[in-house]
């Protein structure tokens, strides 16, 4: 792979999470306005899970991307440093389908 490629890669996927963020951060902000604007017993409400379970499932996933964005930062400082798509436990090249299902992959299928 290219570093040009390697490049459009890691710019996709973070084009991608930072969508998802965003989608995520509005999906949070609507939770906690319709929390705000009720005082419903949502503890005890066997319709389903409470608002409080919502906003926590949500606030993982703005973990998650903001944990994928890291990891994609670090995979453009191992571009520029040339170690991009080199096994980091065995030094072996980290074949391109698996940096092209996973820009952000540190490690070759089999150290994986």
């Amino acid at each position: 792979m290219t570093p040009t490629q390697a490049t459009a890669l890691l710019e996709a996927e973070r084009d991608r999470t930072l969508r998802r963020l965003a989608d995520l951060t509005g999906d949070f902000d609507s939770i906690v306005a319709a929390s705000l604007d009720t005082n419903a017993d949502d503890e005890h409400d066997p319709e389903g899970a409470t608002i409080a379970f919502e906003r926590s499932q949500v606030d993982a996933l703005v973990g998650q991307a903001r944990r994928q964005l890291k990891e994609i930062e670090a995979a453009e400082e191992r571009l520029a440093a040339g170690t991009y798509g080199v096994c980091e436990v065995c030094g072996a090249r980290v074949p391109d389908a698996r940096l092209e299902a996973r820009p952000t992959a540190r490690t070759c299928v089999s150290c994986a």
